[in-house]
């Protein structure tokens, strides 16, 4: 039996579908989705197994979403790292981003980089939030960096040149999709997947709990035989 994953990965799906059910507007399901990265960053930085945690936050083509959605989760975002700096330091939380910021004002992205050089001594769980992330960009980008540096694409200097560079363990979608939506291509080519139909407001530590049992019983040969 394997041990529980080093790296999870999270596809949080389902929060303006879960605010529609509630007669409220999507925002709405926006915020109460930020508590649940709250609860779920806290308890797998109570698990010492548990080295990373990315969170799929904001994609490359959620640019596409009404303007008004879009400016909402900007505020929210900043609003949210501003709140969270305590919580990330009183459970030893380093924050990571992956992603192209270049793309967000220029009040975010100093909120961001101070949350990252805040937590950059913290030695427990690794939170990365991926912002304005694709994989395929982040393919692109890092074979763009290593063309420009003359440096031959090899697997092992394209795995370096990644925003991360550490292969998933475990991708879990919530919100009753089965695709993984353009989210940690290269790093989930082992990973193992679970989708559920819970909308991401919905998802407690409770259902983590029962992911995280079957997957411990999942014997990982990553395309050899045992």
């Amino acid at each position: 039996m394997s041990n529980l994953p080093s790296h999870i990965a999270i596809i949080m799906d389902g929060n303006g579908r879960w605010a529609q059910i509630q007669g409220k507007n999507r925002t709405f399901g926006h915020e109460k989705g930020s508590e649940v990265v709250r609860t779920i960053t806290t308890y797998c930085a109570k698990n010492p197994e548990v080295k990373q945690l990315t969170l799929y936050a904001f994609s490359t083509e959620n640019w596409k979403r009404p303007k008004i959605e879009v400016e909402f989760l900007m505020k929210l975002l900043e609003r949210y790292l501003k709140s969270e700096l305590t919580t990330y330091l009183d459970n030893n939380i380093r924050f990571k981003t992956i992603g192209d910021l270049s793309t967000f004002s220029n009040s975010l992205q100093n909120v961001i980089g101070h949350v990252v050089e805040a937590t950059s001594h913290c030695t427990g769980l690794i939170q990365n939030l991926a912002l304005n992330y694709g994989g395929r960009d982040e393919i692109i980008r890092a074979a763009n960096a290593l063309n420009t540096a003359n440096v031959a694409i090899t697997h092992q200097s394209l795995s370096s040149a990644l925003d991360s560079t550490d292969d998933v363990d475990l991708l879990i979608r919530t919100g009753g999709d089965h695709r993984i939506s353009n989210f940690m291509l290269w790093q989930s080519a082992y990973a193992e997947l679970f989708f559920t139909d819970t909308l991401w407001p919905e998802f407690g530590i409770e259902e983590l709990e029962k992911i995280l049992l079957k997957f411990k019983k999942i014997e990982r040969r990553f395309g050899g035989v045992n």
